[in-house]
């Protein structure tokens, strides 16, 4: 909708996984090594977790389009699976044929696994969103892991997640699996505003950008407070950001439009959302008359009089037929009596009510 006014061959911020727009932060790149390095070398069981929107995904397809074709590779994106149904997955991505049950399955995979690795050849099993993953068929998982020789591994086996997979292997019941560990990395969000500014430009180009200076820099630092370098995030606000400034006629996306984006999908900053919320109740109507308030203070003073009381009556029949003054100010007693200490609210209150007592 918005590519031809900014000058671009395709949305630049797509929330789909595209490994063409994957962008190489020094995080990401250390977990591409690790990858690289666990699966060339067998080294079994991979651990990649990251936030939510991070872009594991976009690693994990980027690294499965330039795998050479002698690896083997079945992708399971559904962790929702029962046991047997994970097995009949991973028969189908792997190619596993000639099996009734599960123990047919074993055999036929254990072969299949063999004559791959007496090849010289690699099979990898990568799992998306693990944290989903049952303790059931974790358990299946570590039973994989079995498979190998004296000095290598012939199944590799990459579960990527959510932090929250940290806290499923720390379960006491899947010990064994977390000890089967061989490598661990993360991916963090993007450290700071350049960081943002780099990717931002970075997609765009992708994109087919004919300038990169589409987001003033003001835009840009505001896109990293509101989205915490998360990339998806960015992608989002960004997306809506282009889309708005198209119906505005807008060629610059400036940091209102940022704000205004970020206000619609609910990703304002925290402070600024407070700022926000402390505005709208800063209007609250007092408790008390201009008068009662210096009798309140007067009376945890003890400088509390009948004159004072006979005002505050006086003050009860005015308040019927006036409306109260936008701004209410103390009365002469009020400016006279400075406001107690905390302490001394307590014995003003106590005050204030044996006085109404008295004259009721």
């Amino acid at each position: 909708m918005y590519r031809e006014f900014y000058g671009l061959r395709e949305l630049p911020f797509a929330l789909t996984p595209d490994p063409r727009f994957v962008y190489f932060t020094p995080s990401h790149t250390e977990v591409m090594a690790n990858l690289h390095y666990g699966i060339e070398s067998g080294k079994g069981l991979i651990v990649v977790t990251g936030e939510v929107g991070t872009g594991k995904t976009t690693i994990l397809r980027w690294i499965m389009q330039r795998l050479d074709r002698t690896v083997l590779v079945g992708y399971v994106f559904n962790p929702r699976l029962s046991v047997p149904e994970f097995y009949q997955h991973i028969a189908r991505v792997l190619n596993v044929k000639d099996w009734e049950n599960k123990a047919g399955l074993l055999f036929a995979l254990g072969k299949t696994l063999e004559e791959r690795h007496s090849l010289g050849l690699r099979t990898v099993i990568i799992i998306d969103e693990a944290h989903g993953l049952s303790a059931n068929v974790l358990e299946e998982i570590r039973l994989l892991s079995n498979y190998e020789t004296d000095s290598a591994k012939q199944l590799q086996i990459v579960l990527t997640g959510q932090p929250e997979l940290r806290e499923v292997l720390n379960d006491p019941g899947l010990r064994q699996l977390k000890q089967r560990i061989a490598l661990r990395c993360q991916i963090n969000p993007l450290p700071s505003v350049e960081e943002t500014d780099r990717y931002i430009k970075a997609r765009m180009m992708v994109a087919g950008a004919e300038r990169t200076d589409v987001f003033t820099p003001s835009a840009i630092d505001f896109i990293y407070r509101c989205s915490e370098g998360i990339p998806r995030q960015i992608n989002n606000l960004c997306d809506n950001a282009l889309l708005t400034g198209f119906a505005a006629g807008e060629y610059t996306i400036s940091r209102s439009i940022i704000e205004e984006v970020a206000d619609n999908l609910d990703m304002l900053p925290e402070a600024m959302t407070l700022r926000q919320a402390s505005v709208e109740r800063e209007a609250v109507a007092p408790i008390f008359t201009s008068s009662g308030r210096a009798e309140l203070w007067a009376a945890g003073t003890g400088n509390y009089t009948a004159t004072a009381a006979a005002s505050h009556d006086s003050d009860e029949v005015a308040a019927a037929t006036t409306p109260p003054p936008s701004s209410p100010s103390l009365s002469s007693a009020a400016a006279e009596t400075p406001a107690p200490e905390l302490s001394d609210i307590g014995a003003a209150f106590r005050q204030w009510d044996s006085v109404g007592e008295r004259y009721k």
